[in-house]
C-alpha cells in the first residue's frame, strides 16, 4: 500500500488512522495534558498533578495511552520519571484548531450582535 501523493484523497486505511488518532485527542485530558507538556516543557507525574488537579492514577492512564500512541514520551531522571511532548505537530495542530475556532465564536458574535 503506497502513500497518497499530497492533494490525495486519503486512503481508507488512512481515515481509520486519523479517525484513531482524533479519538484519542477527544478526551480533554489529554488534551490538558499535551498543553502543559508544550507550555512548562518536560514535566514528571507530581508536577502534572499540581498544575492539573487530576488524581495520580489519572494522569497515569492518560499519559500511557498518549505514550503508546508516540504522542509523548518519558525519560528517566534518577528517580524521577519526566514527560515531554515526543511530536511537535501535535501542539501545532491544536494551536491551529484553537485559532479556527476563536474566528468562528468571533464571526458568530458578530452576526449576533448586527442582527
Amino acid at each position: 500500500m503506497g502513500h497518497p501523493t499530497p492533494g490525495s484523497p486519503p486512503t481508507p486505511e488512512l481515515l481509520d488512522e486519523l479517525s484513531q488518532f482524533f479519538r484519542l485527542l477527544s478526551e480533554p485530558a489529554r488534551l490538558q495534558l499535551l498543553c502543559q507538556l508544550e507550555h512548562q516543557g518536560p514535566m514528571d507525574v507530581s508536577a502534572l498533578i499540581e498544575a492539573t488537579g487530576f488524581s495520580q492514577s489519572h494522569i497515569s492512564r492518560q499519559l500511557g495511552q498518549l505514550q503508546r500512541a508516540g504522542l509523548v514520551r518519558n525519560q528517566r531522571e534518577g528517580v524521577r520519571l519526566t514527560y515531554a511532548v515526543a511530536d511537535p505537530l501535535v501542539p501545532q495542530l491544536c494551536n491551529l484548531v484553537q485559532t479556527s475556532l476563536r474566528q468562528r465564536l468571533e464571526q458568530q458574535l458578530q452576526l449576533l450582535q448586527s442582527a
